[in-house]
């Protein structure tokens, strides 16, 4: 007995010693990373925060303040980045020199978000197929849809033209719509499976204990969990489909009355010269409703986002 109590009494002591230890190691670990930095390596990072900030802002602030200058004072020497007597009058002319502007903007919002809707009705019983069900062929599936994003819009122009008029929706709002979505579906499936792989499968499994079948488990069991990620795939699409009209609508469509924003900014182009002081302020005025969408949808986009960076 004496022989196991002097045995046992390393192992007491270390046992002992890892416990004190253990809190410093607790405290240590709950200190903000921020804080561990020296302050010079502090200002490095916020400096190339700055850095980073100033080009990727630079451009649109230069935009903001082309808007707000006249015509004439653009193309001043020396050139001045601040404007001088600015005003908010290309703001107000440019509704004049494009009587059809407000109705480009409505055809932007409308054929986004009908592409937008259309993606996420497939996109999510599709990407919950990929997640959860094993079957051949499936990773030569996801293969495919990553070879479809590598090809350009303009190298499959011709084929979606015949395509088209085959079907008869050229000069429709669907000539911009069906291409918009095939595009912007595979990439979707991809990021939303991802998300899903994250949702436990036990969860599956205890709904169809409880006699609950495949469709109820994805409407009532993985949709609310999936919705973060369902939030960003919507936002991701809305956005890919706002920013890719301009080489679909000018193929398929001849209509003014159909034509998309980033048509109606030709406008501005005249035979003559540019106005560009109101081709900056029509653009502004352009990306408003891509700017609501985000704003309004913030908390649910960052929540997709960094959905997993943590392991509990």
């Amino acid at each position: 007995m004496s022989q196991l109590a002097r045995t046992a009494a390393p192992v007491a002591v270390e046992t002992g010693a890892i416990s004190k230890a253990a809190p410093k190691a607790k405290s240590r670990s709950s200190k903000p990373m921020i804080d561990r930095y020296k302050w010079y390596e502090v200002a490095s990072l916020y400096a190339g925060i700055a850095v980073f900030l100033f080009f990727v802002l630079a451009p649109f602030i230069e935009g903001f303040l082309v808007s707000l200058k006249p015509l004439a004072q653009l193309f001043s020497t020396p050139y001045s980045f601040i404007p001088k007597n600015g005003s908010f009058d290309a703001y107000i002319n440019m509704w004049t020199s494009v009587p059809m502007l407000g109705m480009h903007i409505f055809n932007s919002f409308f054929i986004s978000t009908v592409v937008t809707a259309i993606v996420v009705v497939i996109v999510v019983p599709a990407a919950y197929a990929f997640a959860r069900f094993s079957f051949s062929g499936a990773n030569v599936m996801l293969g495919g849809f990553l070879a479809v994003n590598m090809f350009s819009g303009a190298v499959l122009l011709i084929p979606l033209f015949r395509l088209m008029r085959s079907m008869g929706l050229l000069n429709t709002y669907w000539a911009m719509i069906v291409p918009g979505a095939a595009f912007l579906i595979p990439s979707s499936i991809w990021l939303l499976r991802t998300y899903m792989l994250r949702i436990p499968r036990e969860l599956d499994e205890a709904a169809w204990v409880d006699g609950a079948s495949r469709l109820y488990t994805l409407r009532r069991v993985i949709l609310p969990l999936a919705m973060p990620g369902i939030v960003v795939v919507a936002i991701m699409t809305f956005i890919g489909a706002y920013a890719q009209q301009f080489i679909f609508a000018l193929t398929f469509n001849s209509k003014t009355e159909f034509m998309p924003l980033p048509i109606g900014l030709f406008a501005f182009f005249g035979k003559q010269e540019v106005i560009w002081n109101e081709l900056m302020a029509a653009s502004f005025v352009g990306i408003l409703p891509v700017m609501i969408v985000i704003v309004f949808l913030q908390r649910y986009l960052v929540a997709g986002l960094t959905a997993g960076a943590i392991k509990q």
